[in-house]
C-alpha cells in the first residue's frame, strides 16, 4: 500500500508525458485523476489506522554509499507524514479532477495544440517530489524532494511559456527558492559534520550533545544546534514564503489557477511548516531560534495581510492570504504548539484549495478576467462559486461560537475558527512578554484577514455588474468536475476543524504525535492553552467580527470610503500596493548591482581578456607566422642551399662544441 501510495504519482506522470502520443490524451488523464485518488484513499487508510505509538521505517533500496555516508531510500511513516499524505494526496486529486474541466479550452493555446498532457504530467509529477520530501527518513531524501518540488513548481508557474510574465515568474520563484536552499544545503552539510550520519534517528538522538557543542562559522562560534536551527528554517523561509524571501509568492499567479491551489495549499508553501515541525527535537533545544521562527512568523502574517488589502487580482489576494497564513503556522511552530501548526496546515490545505480554486471558476466564467473591480453582481450568475467561496471565506476568517469548547468540550465552527484560535490562544498561554506581543499582532493580522476576505466576497459577488457587459453576460459554470470538486472541498472547509480537533489538539492529542513530535518536559503550552481567560478567548472572534462590520461598511455600504482613503493616504496606498516596497529594494540592492556587475565581468573578462586573446591569437598572430613562414619558401634553390648550409653548420657546431666540453 505504502508504494503505491508514493508511486501512483510518478507513474501518473510518466504515463502522461511520455506515452500520451500512443495510449491517447484522454486515457493518460484519465488514468492520472485514478492514480491520483487510488494515493488520497490508501492515504486515509493509513492515517486513521497508524500505529501512533511507534515510528515504522521501510527501506526501499540502497541509494548511497560513499565513505561513512550511507543513505537509503525509504520512507518513515509516523503522524506527521500520515497527515501530509493525506493532505497532499487528496487535494492533488481534486485538482487534478478539477483540472479536466478548467483546462478543457484555455484561450493560451491554438486549438490543434497537444497541452494538456504535459499539465497532468507536471501536476503528478509535483505530486510525487511532495511525497518524496515528506517521507524521508533523512536529509539527502528530503533534499532530492525539496528541489524536485522546485523544480516542478517552475514547470508549472511557467506553463504559459508564450508569456514573458509567465517565463519571468517562474524564474524569480526558482531563483528566490535558491537563495533559502543555501541555508537548507548548509544545514544538512553541518549536521553530517556533526553527527556523522543525515538520518533523522541519528540526528535528533545527538541533539542533547549538540546543544552543549560550540561551532566556527566565519570566524564567529555559535552553539551548534541553534546554527543548524537557524539554517533549517532558512531553506523552510524560501519554501514557505516568509517575509524576505516572500517575492516569488504574488508572481507564481502567473501559472494557471489549479497550479495555484497545488502550490498554496498542499504543497510547497506548507514545505517548510512541515520542516520546522519535524525537526521539533532540534528546535525544542534551540530557543533563540524558535524565538526567531516566531517573530518571522509574526511579521509575514501581519506584512501579506496588509498588502491584501489593496491588491486587485483575485488570485493575488488569496495569495498574500496563504502567505499570512503560513505565518501564523511558523509563530505557532516557533512557540513549541507543533500541534497546532500542523492542525491549521491541515485545515488550511481544505479552504484554501477551495478558495482558488472558486477564482478559477471565476476567471473561466469570465472569460479569464481576473481584476475584481471588473466583477460584481456574480452571485446569482455564479452560485456555486458563491456559496462555495463564501464556506471558505467563513472558515479562513474563523467564524464559529466562542467559548463552545469550555461548553460543549468540543469547538464549534469553520475548520479555520478551530485551528487558527487555538494558534493565539497558545500564544497568549506561551506568558512570555514577546509571546504576548506576538498574540495582539496575530489578532490584528485576524482583524485584516476578515476585512480583505469580505472584501473579495463584495467586491466580487455582491452589488451591481462592473467592467465588460459581455463577460457579465456570458458569465455562467459550465463544468459539473469543477462544481463536484468545489462541493467536496466545501465539505471539508467546514467539518476538517470540528471532526480533527481531539486528534490534534484534544485530549488523544498527546497519543496521536507520541511517535513523531518531541515535546521537552518544559513545554505546557497545549495543556495551558485551554485554560486562559475567556477574554483571550474570544479577542479573535472579535477581530474576525469587526473586520467583517468594517469590511461591508467601506466597501458595500459606503464604497466612497476606500476611494477616499487611497486618494488621500496615497504614500499610505502606494505603499501597500507596491507590496512595502520589497520588490524595489531587492531591485536596486541586488539585481541591478549584480546586472552591473555581469556587464563587467562580460565586457573586460569575456569581450576583451578571453575573446580579445583569442582573436588576438586568430587574427594577428598567426597570420603574421603564416606570412612569415610564406616569405621563407622563395622556391629559389640557392635559398633552400644556403638553409641546409646553415642547418648543417648548426650542427656540426653543436657536436664540436660537446666533445670540447
Amino acid at each position: 500500500m505504502l508504494q503505491i501510495i508514493l508511486f501512483a504519482p510518478l507513474i501518473a506522470s510518466i504515463l502522461a508525458g511520455f506515452f500520451y502520443k500512443q495510449l491517447g490524451e484522454r486515457f493518460v488523464i484519465f488514468s492520472a485523476i485514478t492514480l491520483l485518488f487510488i494515493s488520497a484513499i490508501f492515504s486515509w487508510i493509513v492515517f486513521l489506522g497508524i500505529d501512533h505509538a511507534e515510528i515504522q521505517e521501510v527501506i526501499f533500496f540502497r541509494w548511497i554509499e560513499s565513505g561513512s555516508l550511507k543513505v537509503n531510500w525509504g520512507m518513515r511513516l509516523d503522524t506527521l507524514t500520515a497527515i501530509m499524505l493525506v493532505v497532499i494526496n487528496t487535494i492533488s486529486a481534486f485538482v487534478h479532477l478539477y483540472s479536466v474541466g478548467y483546462m478543457a479550452h484555455d484561450p493560451n493555446w491554438d486549438a490543434n495544440e497537444t497541452f494538456r498532457p504535459r499539465f497532468f504530467s507536471y501536476l503528478s509529477l509535483f505530486t510525487f517530489a511532495m511525497l518524496m520530501l515528506v517521507t524521508s527518513n533523512n536529509l539527502v531524501q528530503l533534499f532530492f524532494g525539496w528541489e524536485g518540488v522546485g523544480l516542478a513548481s517552475y514547470l508549472l508557474i511557467g506553463f504559459y511559456y508564450k508569456k514573458e510574465s509567465a517565463n519571468k515568474a517562474a524564474m524569480k520563484a526558482f531563483i528566490v527558492n535558491r537563495v533559502g536552499d543555501v541555508g537548507l544545503a548548509l544545514a544538512i552539510f553541518t549536521s553530517f559534520m556533526m553527527v556523522g550520519s543525515l538520518n533523522f534517528s541519528d540526528l535528533f538522538a545527538s541533539v542533547p550533545r549538540l546543544s552543549q557543542t560550540e561551532i566556527t562559522f566565519l570566524f564567529i562560534e555559535f552553539n551548534a544546534i541553534e546554527f543548524i536551527a537557524v539554517l533549517f528554517f532558512l531553506g523552510a523561509m524560501g519554501k514557505s514564503a516568509q517575509l524576505f524571501l516572500h517575492t516569488w509568492l504574488p508572481d507564481a499567479m502567473e501559472g494557471p489557477t489549479p497550479v495555484s491551489a497545488l502550490i498554496h495549499a498542499a504543497t510547497m508553501v506548507t514545505a517548510g511548516v512541515f520542516l520546522v515541525c519535524r525537526l521539533s527535537p532540534i528546535m525544542e533545544y534551540a530557543p533563540y531560534a524558535s524565538n526567531f521562527v516566531t517573530i518571522i512568523g509574526v511579521s509575514t502574517a501581519f506584512f501579506a495581510g496588509t498588502v491584501a488589502l489593496v491588491q486587485h487580482d483575485i488570485k493575488r489576494v488569496i495569495a498574500f492570504s496563504t502567505c499570512s497564513q503560513l505565518g501564523f503556522m511558523f509563530a505557532s511552530a516557533g512557540i513549541g504548539l507543533y500541534q497546532a501548526a500542523m492542525f491549521h496546515l491541515f485545515t488550511h490545505a481544505f479552504f484554501k484549495a477551495l478558495l482558488f480554486l472558486c477564482a478559477g471558476s471565476i476567471i473561466n466564467a469570465m472569460h479569464h478576467e481576473q481584476d475584481i473591480r471588473q466583477y460584481g453582481g456574480l452571485r446569482k450568475k455564479l452560485p456555486v462559486a458563491f456559496w462555495s467561496m463564501t464556506i471558505g471565506t467563513l472558515a479562513i476568517t474563523g467564524v464559529g461560537i466562542p467559548l463552545s469548547y469550555d461548553l460543549f468540550h468540543l469547538p464549534v465552527g469553520f475548520s479555520g475558527f478551530v485551528s487558527k484560535d487555538a494558534i493565539l490562544e497558545g500564544m497568549f498561554a506561551a506568558k512570555s512578554y514577546p509571546s504576548v506581543v506576538s498574540f495582539w499582532f496575530l489578532t490584528f493580522a485576524a482583524f485584516l484577514t476578515s476585512l480583505y476576505s469580505w472584501r473579495l466576497i463584495i467586491l466580487t459577488f455582491l452589488g451591481n455588474p462592473r467592467g465588460n457587459p459581455e463577460n457579465h453576460n456570458h458569465a455562467k459554470e459550465k463544468s459539473k468536475t469543477i462544481n463536484f470538486t468545489l462541493a467536496c472541498l466545501s465539505f471539508g472547509s467546514i467539518f476538517a476543524g470540528i471532526v480533527f480537533f481531539d486528534l490534534f489538539l484534544g485530549d488523544s492529542s498527546e497519543n496521536f504525535f507520541s511517535n513523531s513530535l518531541f515535546i521537552h518536559p518544559s513545554n505546557h503550552i497545549l495543556h495551558d492553552l485551554h485554560y486562559i481567560p475567556n477574554w483571550a478567548k474570544t479577542t479573535p472572534f472579535v477581530a474576525m467580527g469587526l473586520g467583517f462590520i468594517v469590511s461591508f461598511g467601506c466597501f458595500y455600504f459606503s464604497p466612497k470610503i476606500p476611494s477616499y482613503l487611497s486618494v488621500n493616504q496615497k504614500i499610505l496606498y502606494n505603499f501597500l500596493q507596491k507590496k512595502w516596497y520589497f520588490d524595489e529594494i531587492y531591485d536596486h540592492l541586488l539585481v541591478k548591482p549584480s546586472r552591473w556587475l555581469g556587464s563587467k565581468f562580460w565586457r573586460i573578462g569575456d569581450v576583451q581578456v578571453i575573446d580579445g586573446f583569442i582573436n588576438l591569437i586568430a587574427l594577428k598572430l598567426l597570420p603574421n607566422l603564416t606570412a612569415f613562414a610564406g616569405r621563407l619558401q622563395s622556391g629559389y634553390i640557392f635559398h633552400y642551399a644556403f638553409a641546409i648550409f646553415i642547418g648543417l653548420a648548426s650542427i656540426l657546431t653543436y657536436f664540436l662544441m660537446s666533445l670540447g666540453t
